[in-house]
């Protein structure tokens, strides 16, 4: 089997086993493209037979020096290096390799920024947009918007939502990412009352017979995160805000001004759906735009 051909195989695992996005494939692809040719010149030099055998301790740290005379930035070496260590495992673990030289290898160190929130009058600003229409579009948009802030959901899950996943009784709304699985949040009433108020006088009027979504576009077809995005990006530009906001700037709003506030480490764990508590301590890091 080719070098070619066991990255394929990786890349078929991770699609079956791990449901890896298609972005998210491409980019194994392509580190992994780069790394192959890396070994096969290295071993070619050598007088050696390319194969992923000659991925040794040496040709890695060789490897990651390469990258960094390139003027590769660290967060993609790291990112590189890192797999790299996911593909030799798995080789490691069809047998295909015998041991796994990256097991101490160290990545470059990568010091994150801090999240940029809105302050709390930005965010009163963008909601207020779509406030100024009165069209069945600016109803479905300000229900996205607030409850997007409301609950700190992520955009994937925002447009993944089904009309079944809203309980208008309870207040609740049940979300559903890859990395936190199925969690029920809290929505405020007066949310639950637009999101209410868009289901009768937009979604129910564009609505295709069998469409689950609960956010449709003009088609009547689930909306999709690019479509959101650029919502988004049409409502922040007409607050004043810039082109600079993402979807994700909601997100680092909500858990900043909900820590600001009071509320528990805990809570907001749970609503963000962090896996680990660090994560949601960030937010206690940042300060709040005057």
């Amino acid at each position: 089997m080719t070098m070619r051909n066991e990255i394929e195989l990786f890349l078929k695992y991770l699609a079956a086993e791990k449901a890896c996005s298609d972005n998210t494939l491409s980019a194994y692809n392509n580190d992994l493209s780069q790394l192959a040719s890396f070994i096969q010149t290295r071993s070619l030099e050598k007088g050696a037979r390319p194969s992923w055998a000659q991925l040794d301790k040496d040709a890695l740290v060789q490897y990651m020096r390469d990258l960094k005379e390139k003027k590769y930035a660290p967060a993609t070496v790291a990112r590189k290096v890192a797999t790299a260590k996911s593909f030799v495992s798995c080789m490691v673990a069809m047998g295909r390799l015998q041991c796994d030289p990256t097991e101490n290898l160290v990545s470059p160190h990568i010091s994150k920024p801090l999240p940029t929130p809105l302050s709390v009058s930005q965010v009163r600003a963008l909601l207020n947009v779509p406030c100024q229409q009165n069209t069945p579009e600016s109803k479905r948009d300000r229900a996205m918007l607030e409850l997007l802030y409301a609950t700190g959901m992520r955009v994937s899950e925002l447009v993944a939502l089904n009309l079944a996943d809203i309980n208008l009784l309870e207040n609740s709304v049940t979300c559903t990412s890859r990395s936190a699985g199925r969690r029920c949040l809290p929505v405020d009433p007066r949310v639950m009352g637009l999101i209410a108020d868009y289901i009768e006088n937009y979604r129910s009027k564009v609505q295709r017979d069998e469409e689950p979504a609960l956010f449709l576009n003009q088609r009547g077809e689930r909306l999709t995160r690019q479509g959101f995005w650029l919502i988004l990006k049409g409502y922040a530009e007409k607050a004043g805000l810039g082109s600079s906001i993402t979807p994700h700037t909601l997100r680092h709003s909500f858990a900043v001004h909900q820590l600001n506030s009071g509320a528990d480490l805990h809570s907001v764990q749970q609503m963000l759906g962090h896996a680990h508590i660090l994560s949601t301590k960030v937010y206690q890091q940042v300060r709040i735009p005057s």
